[in-house]
């Protein structure tokens, strides 16, 4: 299975013994939208809702972290995902969450994940069959296990500004990226990382919600001033568009990217962390 699956390629697989559909879709607070209702209101049929805004670490001091390795043992238990489970994950989100269920998933063991390409929005514009109400799996038995991906604290991103062994670039509007949109939260400071790059999430995506060609993936990460034969972190808000940016770099065949899980949710309310205003230098 390839990390970026078409909806042809699902509705084919769909049925499949082994194959584990997941509704991964999440909402900026201001959009009105309660991601249970609408799932309950039309789904992929025999998806499953991962509920992905409860999908994280509420013991870590990290805002939304990734759910510890028995968090997210439990969560896929409950989904019915067990070993050798392939997982299909999509959203209907402005912010394309489904990113960061992959990421999670192939951070903590899941073998074989992918994402839908174009999500439920391409499903339904081609007239694909919707099931409705809540879906009930049979529990299955997951192990915690160690899987594929990096993971950057807050402290790994202080040290590369030392070290620059990393270079840094950010998912969020330029905006907010330059200072010039103050955050929505009002106890997050305003501008970037020092040195960070700017590739807006929406850079990497076609109008209809599909992903670029890895070509014009890469074209754009280059225009941007990044370097694709040196190592990457992305970052963003809260660590959903960094999302984003770090699997289209790996569906352009780019895997060296890590993730800075805070994002600017935890360095934009830290007082002792430097910020910087104003364009990419």
């Amino acid at each position: 299975m390839t990390p970026l699956v078409t909806t042809a390629w699902l509705a084919d697989e769909l049925g499949a013994s082994d194959l584990v559909v997941l509704d991964a879709s999440s909402h900026l607070p201001d959009a009105g939208r309660d991601p249970a209702a609408e799932f309950a209101a039309g789904h992929i049929p025999g998806a499953r809702f991962l509920d992905l805004a409860s999908f994280t670490d509420p013991d870590s001091p990290v805002p939304a972290a990734i759910p510890s390795p028995a968090q997210f043992a439990e969560r896929m238990s409950s989904l019915g995902v067990g070993a050798g489970t392939r997982v299909v994950v999509y959203d209907d989100s402005y912010v394309k969450t489904a990113a960061r269920a992959w990421f999670i998933m192939r951070l903590r063991g899941v073998a074989e994940v992918a994402v839908l390409d174009g999500g439920l929005g391409k499903w339904k514009r081609e007239d694909r069959p919707l099931e409705t109400g809540e879906t009930q799996a049979a529990a299955a038995e997951f192990a915690p296990a160690t899987g594929a991906g990096e993971v950057r604290t807050k402290a790994d991103m202080l040290a590369n500004l030392d070290t620059r062994a990393e270079q840094v670039v950010d998912a969020r509007g330029t905006a907010r990226f330059t200072g010039e949109q103050a955050d929505f939260r009002p106890e997050v400071a305003s501008g970037h990382i020092p040195g960070a790059r700017n590739i807006p999430f929406d850079q990497v995506m076609n109008e209809d919600g599909t992903y670029k060609e890895p070509t014009s993936i890469r074209a754009a990460f280059e225009a941007a001033g990044l370097d694709l034969a040196a190592p990457i972190a992305t970052t963003c808000g809260g660590g959903v568009t960094a999302a984003v940016l770090l699997f289209a770099l790996f569906v352009a065949g780019k895997h060296d990217v890590a993730l800075y899980d805070g994002s600017w949710a935890e360095w934009g309310t830290d007082p002792a962390t430097p910020k910087e205003l104003g364009p990419a230098a």
